[in-house]
């Protein structure tokens, strides 16, 4: 990292190595010690630990006694977990986000069941147990309000002294109209509303958006007025992770899959073709497909929606399709990553000239890394990983990233 010349580093804390039974056992020295060792060689380096408390994994102990985010008991677990972070790191870490994507965990977790826990129902997926139109809203419910009491918090007892900043990162896709009728356009709102709204909402402005309260009705979960105002203006900053952007169809007036047709999609079907034809060039990844307008354009929708709340874009990065048969030296000659870094950055520059307050942008990821349920299949790293013997080899985006991080970003990619 040091020899690319990045200035941040943003990282993880696995809850189980630092308290493995979580409020029902102690915090474990050893795990204390490995990310003292991560935070002390970073700050050595001058790179900024940027860190995240809680990236979906958790011990197993709270599933099995109350069920974990469907619980509110998890929203004290998690503010336990949060201020041993704050009590071990924090004179050293000055950026912590609370959840990363917690309206994905919702998603895939409670609503598709395709993330432990594993809960869904007909017709989202074959679980053995679950609610798909209730139960992510429970979740959610819970993440949110453990971000609010952790960041009170923090904003109480440790900002001052520590001088940190503390925010919530959601996974945020750009969606555009699938056809240009009034109806598809309220639809493409609507998605967003039910996805960046739902995450952002609450922390700054203290409830979750009318649009879903009408459509949810009572099975919304309400805020008392006591956690309104806590959860207001409780992210000091916000963080989005994007890659792409997809289309919106209206399932009010036209018919849609069963699974879109319903109030947890806010009767929203999304597609990344149109006709057959991709919105963008494919990746790895099933629905993140390269299209970089979307970049200025959720920066643009997030920056007019919250009153131009400081912003991070805490993801962003491309997936090389067809490498399970590739070669090693086709893997490193990355042309296609360097193509969709210029092209989301230069987008990314229009929104910030266009007066978007972006205070930092972290490529997803440094080294192709353990990519949850695609195992090690999908890469996205500047680095390869010889899964053999460990070797951290550079691809040619790494080469091209340090010379962008030095003020070279015109560099042809092919004099690299």
């Amino acid at each position: 990292m040091h020899s690319l010349g990045i200035q941040a580093y943003r990282f993880s804390i696995s809850w189980a190595r630092i308290l493995p039974r979580g409020r029902f056992g102690e915090v474990n020295p050893l795990g204390i010690i490995f990310y003292n060792k991560i935070i002390d060689n970073l700050v050595l380096k001058g790179i900024e630990p940027f860190v995240t408390i809680h990236h979906e994994d958790f011990p197993q102990e709270f599933e099995d006694r109350y069920e974990s985010w469907l619980d509110p008991q998890m929203q004290d677990e998690f503010v336990h977990f949060a201020e041993t972070c704050f009590k071990s790191f924090g004179d050293r870490v000055k950026y912590w986000i609370t959840i990363n994507e917690p309206n994905l965990v919702s998603e895939f977790a409670y609503e598709k069941g395709e993330y432990p826990p594993n809960r869904c129902s007909q017709p989202f997926g074959n679980c053995s147990a679950g609610n798909s139109d209730i139960e992510p809203l429970f979740a959610m419910h819970n993440m949110l309000l453990a971000h609010g009491k952790a960041a009170k918090l923090y904003h109480e007892q440790y900002q001052a002294k520590q001088g940190g900043l503390i925010g919530l990162v959601a996974h945020c896709f750009m969606y555009e109209p699938i056809t240009d009728s009034e109806l598809d356009r309220k639809a493409a709102e609507r998605a967003l509303i039910f996805n960046i709204g739902w995450t952002f909402d609450p922390p700054i402005f203290g409830d979750y958006p009318q649009e879903m309260r009408e459509c949810h009705g009572n099975e919304l979960p309400r805020f008392s007025q006591e956690e309104k105002d806590f959860m207001k203006n409780s992210t000091d900053f916000i963080a989005i992770n994007h890659y792409s952007s997809l289309y919106a169809k209206d399932c009010t007036n036209s018919s849609c899959l069963e699974t879109y047709n319903r109030a947890i999609k806010g009767f929203v079907e999304t597609t990344g073709e149109r006709n057959g034809v991709p919105i963008g060039d494919p990746t790895s990844m099933p629905r993140f497909f390269v299209v970089p307008r979307g970049m200025e354009e959720i920066v643009n929708y997030v920056k007019t929606r919250y009153n131009n709340t400081p912003m991070f874009v805490t993801e962003n990065g491309y997936s090389s399709p067809n490498v399970d048969n590739a070669q090693v030296e086709e893997i490193l000659n990355d042309v296609k990553r360097i193509e969709f870094h210029q092209a989301y950055l230069a987008s990314l520059v229009k929104a910030i000239r266009n007066g978007a307050d972006v205070r930092g942008y972290f490529v997803w990821s440094l080294m192709d890394n353990y990519e949850w349920l695609h195992g090690y299949n999908v890469r996205f790293g500047l680095y390869y990983v010889d899964r053999q013997t460990f070797d951290r080899i550079p691809k040619l985006s790494a080469r091209w990233y340090q010379d962008f991080l030095r003020n070279n970003s015109l560099i042809d990619i092919y004099d690299l």
